[in-house]
C-alpha cells in the first residue's frame, strides 16, 4: 500500500488549504481512511477519518465545523479541507488507511495499518 499526500503548505490564521491523499496497492473502497496530524514533541493526533463507503465521518472536537473529510472511490482519492486555520492547526498531516477492510473503529492509530510520508501545514498568526 502506498499513501501520498499534498496540498500541504503556509497560510495566515483563518485561511484555507485543501490537502489530497492518492492510494495505490489496495482495493480503496474497501478500506476506512484517516487524516492524523503530528506537532514537534506531541504524539500523532487523530483529525478526521471517514468510512469506506463515504456515508460516515468522524471528527476530532478541535477541528469539527472547520475541516470536512472527504474521498473518491473512482480516483483512490482522499481529501481534507482546512477551512478558519489557527496557528494551533500547524503540524505535519498524514494520510491514513484502515488496517482492515470494512472495519468499524478509525478513530485511534492502532486502527489503521497504513501511513503516508506527511505534509506541512503552518498557519501564521
Amino acid at each position: 500500500v502506498q499513501l501520498v499526500e499534498s496540498g500541504g503548505g503556509s497560510v495566515q490564521a483563518g485561511g484555507s488549504l485543501r490537502l489530497s491523499c492518492v492510494a495505490s496497492g489496495l482495493t480503496f473502497g474497501s478500506y476506512a481512511m484517516g487524516w492524523f496530524r503530528q506537532a514537534p514533541g506531541k504524539e500523532r493526533e487523530f483529525v478526521a477519518a471517514i468510512s469506506w463507503s463515504g456515508a460516515n465521518t468522524l471528527y476530532a472536537d478541535s477541528v469539527k465545523g472547520r475541516f470536512t473529510i472527504s474521498r473518491d472511490n473512482a480516483k483512490n482519492m482522499e481529501y481534507l479541507q482546512m477551512n478558519s486555520l489557527l496557528p494551533e492547526d500547524t503540524a505535519v498531516y498524514y494520510c491514513a488507511c484502515a488496517a482492515n477492510p470494512y472495519g468499524s473503529t478509525w478513530s485511534k492509530v492502532p486502527d489503521f495499518g497504513s501511513w503516508g510520508q506527511g505534509t506541512q501545514v503552518t498557519v501564521s498568526s
